[in-house]
């Protein structure tokens, strides 16, 4: 008798916003697929967007620290905030996740207007990774609860952003639109020998229909008086950063990142927007152990139109179509236009959540629900491959010879 392969499957998942990290939904996953198939053969990588848990997990991969730091959250309360140092070779570098002091999180449900808030712990966060003798600094970006064009970092790093008067601008979106001056001359001299890179999504642009205001804003809390207020927002800060540094960061691929961060960084800090799986994933192989999957399983907090732009599931099915693997993605919701991530390389999609709960019933209950899933796809996949199986198995019927 021949002896069967363990099937080898790849868990390449996004973590939960606001819930589940992604190493713990690959293990979520993996606990799952080993009740099925425990004699699988697993590899998980836990894919880092940029976003929540970030920090920690590259610093953590990288044999680097995790340094805690006290910010001005989102909405001017004081938080506990932390940033990486990154081991490995080369300049002593840091990764600043914006989600760890300005996060969606670290706002209240009572108080989710975007136009409010503020990057200024972010910020604090580079003025911290620059006593810590960091010279390179990575900003990832993801899971932002602002929208203020990145303002906010450029104050708490010493710029003046002024009004008509000549009176500084207070914080958050709201106050942006009332910029007309930028005075750079007290921000930290640091910054000048300091390379900065922000890893974004480059399909995340400042103004304009697609703009961060328009896309995000209602994730955000913004009702539509709000959004259109916040979009003439970002018109205006748009016009002061070309006066500023000549750029036209209007539709520049990355600038409408964490609320606009990128578009503040790039034109005051002189930030290189790169695409954040590139600066995210060096050194991480995830083409060759897709290629040495038999079968793919991703996941992410919510499965919907914006997949294809960028998130997780769909960068791990692009990857994982170049060497022809198959792709399925759970998600803790499913929502408008799911069905175009088919077009992205996934071949299937289910959500985790199999009877009527709450929201917060679904947060607590997500680790269960999660490996609940992956177990129940895991025996439809086995139905399909007995199926495949017999009817390969099943003789031809002759055909029918006219008379």
């Amino acid at each position: 008798m021949p002896v069967r392969e363990p099937m080898r499957i790849m868990i390449a998942p996004s973590g939960f916003k606001e819930s589940i990290d992604a190493p713990t939904v690959a293990g979520a996953i993996a606990a799952g697929v080993h009740r099925v198939m425990p004699e699988a053969l697993i590899d998980t990588a836990p894919m880092v967007d940029g976003g929540e848990g970030s920090a920690t997990a590259m610093a953590r991969s990288t044999g680097g620290t995790v340094v805690p730091v006290r910010v001005d959250g989102p909405v001017g309360r004081t938080v506990p905030a932390h940033f990486g140092i990154l081991g490995g070779p080369g300049p002593r570098t840091a990764l600043v996740e914006m989600a760890a002091a300005a996060g969606l999180r670290l706002v209240p449900r009572d108080a989710r207007d975007p136009g409010r808030t503020s990057t200024y712990g972010v910020g604090t966060l580079i003025r911290a990774a620059l006593d810590e003798g960091c010279r390179r600094i990575i900003v990832g970006c993801g899971d932002s609860g602002t929208c203020d064009g990145g303002a906010g970092m450029l104050q708490a790093l010493g710029a003046d952003v002024l009004d008509s008067a000549g009176a500084p601008i207070g914080r958050g979106g709201y106050e942006v639109a009332r910029a007309t001056h930028l005075d750079v001359r007290g921000m930290d001299p640091r910054l000048r020998d300091t390379e900065i890179v922000l890893a974004c999504n480059p399909c995340n642009i400042l103004t304009g229909p697609k703009g961060v205001a328009e896309v995000f804003g209602p994730q955000k809390g913004a009702d539509a008086a709000q959004v259109r207020r916040l979009g003439a927002a970002m018109d205006n800060w748009a016009a002061l950063l070309a006066e500023h540094s000549g750029l036209d960061l209007r539709t520049a691929p990355g600038t409408g990142a964490s609320g606009g961060l990128g578009a503040g960084a790039a034109g005051v800090l002189g930030a290189r927007l790169s695409p954040r799986f590139d600066v995210l994933l060096d050194g991480v192989d995830l083409d060759g152990r897709l290629a040495a999957a038999d079968l793919v399983i991703t996941a992410e907090g919510a499965i919907d139109f914006q997949t294809p732009n960028g998130k997780v599931p769909a960068e791990v099915a692009r990857r994982a179509k170049l060497s022809g693997k198959p792709v399925i993605a759970l998600a803790g919701t499913i929502g408008r236009g799911a069905w175009r991530t088919y077009g992205a390389g996934i071949d299937a999609y289910t959500g985790i959540i199999a009877a009527p709960v709450d929201l917060g019933g679904a947060m607590e209950q997500a680790v269960a629900l999660t490996t609940d899933a992956a177990e129940r796809t895991l025996r439809l996949v086995l139905v399909g491959a007995s199926l495949g199986a017999a009817a390969e198995q099943r003789p031809v019927a002759a055909a029918a010879c006219p008379a």
